[in-house]
């Protein structure tokens, strides 16, 4: 039976798109008021996503270093977690 995750697909979305108007922000206008606004929405995320795959009962070490790269490592966690639900289990003994 797998899990929808929807806690780590929500901060995964909302790092990532935080996350790229922080780089697009600097690479243009540079305005501090669109950092001191979307730096924090995008940590938060980040630390939402760490902890989602921490509490996952199916979680691994590649799983949890996976969630720890800023931006899209939420996202390669989900996906290595999806995975890990689809594996079929082991045949149950008698």
């Amino acid at each position: 039976m797998g899990r929808n995750h929807p806690h780590l697909k929500f901060a995964a979305a909302v790092e990532l798109v935080f996350l790229a108007v922080l780089l697009i922000n600097l690479a243009t206008l540079h305005d501090p008021a669109v950092a001191s606004l979307t730096g924090p929405i995008h940590g938060c995320a980040y630390l939402v996503a760490i902890v989602s795959v921490l509490r996952d009962p199916m979680k691994r070490g590649t799983t949890i270093a996976l969630a720890l790269i800023p931006g899209a490592g939420a996202t390669l966690a989900l996906r290595q977690l999806a995975s890990a639900n689809e594996e079929p289990a082991p045949p149950a003994q008698a």
